[in-house]
């Protein structure tokens, strides 16, 4: 990456809070300018208040596809995209509902696949995609298999679309688990069971920050060689 974004607008789905917003900010630092889109108006108009006059939001529904249409629709020209948001559940297959299993593809992937259709005619052919998976794509967790499929089914699609969309780049970036807001409104028993069973597990003996996650995001949209890749930012989590 050169170290500068300088008039690109970058659109972030999920820029309300989190990992999006991270990567918001270190886009308008860098030059650049944001639209921003989430569930909710509340944290996005922080994030634009925050961010200032580089910043645009929009409500969106990941899992409607006129919604995400609509989202699009607004914007003149794009020169990335970045795809963190989605909201989903998990359990083991004997135990959940049909609903419960199928939420994850209906927020995490048909949420990117819509994104992706209908930012592509506003996306400059020099410009980039980067799909959120996550490392349980090939570490499954015991009692989320749909969960861990819908990662894997988000990887192969980045690597199916970087062929597809070429000279369009489209990189996937699958963090592990990471200390983000979404963590910190659960309880916090909760939170620090799950935060120290992920360190015994990860290679480096800790939970990702959202600074790291972020980065690896920016890397993969300034790096013009890069595409059809997943870049695990997990603590080597993947790691067998």
């Amino acid at each position: 990456m050169n170290g500068r974004m300088d008039g690109k607008v970058v659109a972030v789905i999920g820029g309300g809070s989190g990992i999006g917003l991270r990567l918001a900010e270190q886009v308008v630092a860098l030059g650049g300018r944001v639209v921003l889109g989430g569930r909710t108006a509340e944290p996005l108009d922080a994030a634009v208040a925050r961010l200032g006059e580089a910043a645009t939001a929009r409500v969106v529904d990941a899992e409607d596809q006129g919604s995400v249409a609509g989202f699009f629709a607004g914007v003149a020209h794009l020169d990335h995209l970045f795809t963190p948001g989605s909201a989903y559940a998990y359990g083991r297959i004997d135990e959940i509902s049909d609903a419960v299993a199928e939420s994850p593809f209906r927020s995490k992937f048909w949420g990117q696949y819509w994104a992706v259709k209908h930012a592509l005619p506003k996306l400059a052919r020099d410009g980039s995609i980067v799909l959120m998976s996550g490392a349980a794509s090939v570490r499954p967790l015991a009692g989320a298999a749909a969960y861990a499929a819908c990662n894997a089914a988000v990887e192969g699609l980045g690597r199916a679309l970087a062929l597809e969309l070429a000279p369009i780049r489209v990189n996937v970036v699958s963090p592990g688990t990471v200390d983000s807001d979404l963590w910190r409104r659960r309880p916090a028993a909760q939170r620090e069971a799950a935060f120290a069973g992920y360190a015994g597990l990860a290679a480096l003996g800790r939970v990702g920050a959202v600074d790291e996650v972020a980065d690896a995001a920016l890397f993969l949209m300034g790096n013009g060689f890069m595409t059809g890749s997943t870049l695990y930012a997990d603590g080597g989590y993947a790691l067998r």
